[in-house]
């Protein structure tokens, strides 16, 4: 793995993670873009380029635990707060955590067996494509669905977190944008923007770190990690997350004024220019 792979990588990994438009997709776009232009592809086979790979998602879960860190202390405070008075039923914020890990199992459900069918499409740039077009057609019917709607509510049931958490289960599959998910089955079960966002990146923290933590330790135990790039590696993650904390940041504010109708026209249009550039 080279510096200029590491530095295309962290910038694709910190802007696409939180936006609607397919991280996975979006890095297999830029390994197909670099192998065109420099007629070098992007490794993603050996240890390090795996390990690489957990580092780009650590720095995008630093990103989130900073913007958010308000959020997760308040959230830890009223969860344990209610645990100790028993008030559950009438504490709207410390059931948030409990939809947390309700949504996170959802999620969990459909991952596991599916996620190494869905990971094999990740060598076909044309196939990625197709489904990076997917999304984008979900987010348009998701402003359909959502402009039928007369109210919106801020509250989040457990029905609601468990079919946010099978979007996101969905969403393993490369080219399916898992904020674009989870944020599109929020709107259709009735939650403002704001909040489907918030539930959005708050649900992606458990299943991001149990992704790390597993990875990594499969890395640790090949003890390769002497032998790594660790230059082109931090340099990577660091633009991960400095790219991540500000696509959270201007993305949330964009949503509580604008639909989502311009990353549904991107994604249609990036989609079918990888379906057809790279058949």
């Amino acid at each position: 793995m080279d510096f200029i792979q590491a530095v295309i990588s962290g910038i694709v990994q910190g802007l696409t993670e939180f936006l609607p438009v397919s991280s996975t997709g979006h890095l297999v776009l830029a390994s197909a873009a670099y192998k065109y232009v420099s007629g070098k592809s992007f490794v993603t086979a050996g240890n390090e380029e795996v390990f690489f790979d957990i580092m780009l998602h650590l720095g995008t879960l630093i990103a989130l635990f900073i913007y958010f860190r308000k959020d997760i202390i308040n959230l830890t405070r009223a969860f344990f707060k209610a645990l100790k008075n028993k008030t559950f039923s009438t504490d709207s914020e410390a059931m948030i955590p409990v939809y947390i890990a309700i949504g996170t199992v959802a999620t969990a459900a459909v991952v596991i067996p599916l996620k190494d069918w869905f990971e094999a499409d990740m060598g076909n740039p044309s196939i990625v494509g197709i489904q990076i077009m997917i999304t984008g057609l979900l987010l348009f019917f998701t402003e359909f669905w959502s402009s039928r709607m007369s109210n919106t509510t801020s509250v989040i049931d457990w029905k609601k977190s468990i079919l946010i958490g099978i979007a996101q289960g969905i969403a393993v599959s490369p080219g399916i944008s898992r904020s674009g998910t989870t944020i599109a089955a929020g709107l259709v079960t009735g939650l403002d923007r704001v909040t489907a966002a918030r539930f959005s990146f708050l649900l992606c923290i458990p299943i991001i770190v149990l992704a790390i933590v597993f990875d990594a330790a499969d890395q640790l135990g090949q003890g390769n990690l002497l032998s790594f790039n660790w230059t082109s590696i931090i340099v990577g993650t660091i633009i991960s997350a400095v790219v991540g904390y500000y696509c959270v940041k201007y993305f949330i504010i964009f949503l509580s004024k604008h639909k989502l109708d311009v990353f549904a026209y991107y994604c249609l249009a990036i989609g079918l220019f990888m379906f057809l550039f790279f058949r």
